[in-house]
């Protein structure tokens, strides 16, 4: 298992840290939820985890608590904001060639309009 104690170098660890201002939309004891700064959707939310995770490649068994608090997190998040009958997209990018930018363990929420498929 990797270090995960908040890194002073990362963006995210900062915002979950309240050291960088965001529009924070959840927040409880594993994951916090912010709005995406430059949307790529009506509804661009991320999910993030509280601790430093660099990517989902680095999950093992033990983050089964974890991930499902990730998911139920955006599933309540779709149904309060009036998404979730027409459908969303769920994405976490891994690595460069993924598209991931920031190093940390988060999930994108897309919605608000119909998506295409392949993403890109």
């Amino acid at each position: 298992m990797t270090d995960r104690t908040p890194d002073p170098d990362c963006l995210f660890c900062r915002i979950v840290a309240g050291e960088i201002p965001s529009e924070q939309v959840h927040a409880d004891d594993l994951v916090v939820a912010i709005r995406d700064i430059q949307p790529k959707a009506p509804t661009h939310v991320l999910f993030v985890s509280r601790e430093h995770i660099a990517s989902a490649a680095e999950l093992s068994d033990a983050d089964g608590p974890l991930l499902g608090r990730l998911y139920a997190a955006a599933a309540d998040f779709a149904r309060a904001a009036g998404i979730a009958e027409n459908g969303y997209r769920l994405v976490t990018n891994i690595g460069t060639w993924g598209g991931q930018t920031v190093p940390h363990l988060h999930i994108h929420l897309l919605g608000g309009r119909a998506m295409t498929w392949p993403p890109g």
